[in-house]
């Protein structure tokens, strides 16, 4: 069970993820207002000044109301908040939640960065959190998206239609993705942690 009054903070050699603060947006706010295209296939990305602000307010007020888990990623490498990721929709009832609002700067992007930062949340989702399933999304046009999860081990599940829209207002499909607990321990876990040593 996840105790959101507890600040949790994900280790490796590689990141670091602690919870995100107000005092954050300075170390973000370099690709809010360089990086906007970073979140163009979603609404409510923190693409600029004023949105990072909202972003980092609905993330505390989320935690607050116990619905999400927001963390600040840090590369170890060179001391830097290079982006955020979060728990979210989290229901203790069903031993369910999912993982995402996950970005990172461009430069960390398709690097070391993801590997280490989805195996720490999953090892904590599954180990720790005792969750039975960890869920995915992702808008449907967003394939480098789609196959970084699919990279995982993620397990697609289908669409949900007409489900969001993008940083432009247009309507979009949704790709839903999975891994359940036994999957994370009979082969992701390991597989994982191969591809991030």
């Amino acid at each position: 069970m996840i105790d959101f009054k507890k600040d949790y903070i994900l280790e490796n050699e590689k990141v670091i993820l602690r919870p995100i603060v107000y005092e954050d947006f300075d170390l973000l706010l370099e690709f809010s207002i360089n990086e906007s295209d970073n979140w163009i296939f979603n609404a409510f990305g923190p693409n600029n000044p004023s949105n990072l602000r909202t972003y980092i307010d609905i993330s505390l007020k989320n935690r607050r109301m116990k619905n999400d888990y927001p963390f600040i990623v840090i590369d170890k490498t060179e001391s830097k908040a290079i982006g955020c990721t979060r728990f979210y929709s989290i229901n203790t009832a069903n031993h369910t939640l999912e993982l995402g609002y996950t970005w990172y700067g461009k430069k960390y992007q398709g690097t070391y960065v993801n590997k280490n930062c989805k195996y720490l949340l999953l090892e904590f989702a599954f180990e720790q959190l005792n969750m039975e399933r960890v869920g995915f999304r992702a808008n449907r046009l967003n394939t480098r998206s789609i196959s970084a999860m699919k990279s995982l081990g993620c397990y697609e599940e289908g669409i949900l239609r007409n489900f969001s829209t993008d940083a432009k207002g247009n309507r979009i499909d949704a790709m839903v993705l999975s891994i359940l607990k036994n999957e994370w321990f009979e082969t992701v876990k390991q597989n994982l942690k191969n591809k991030i040593i």
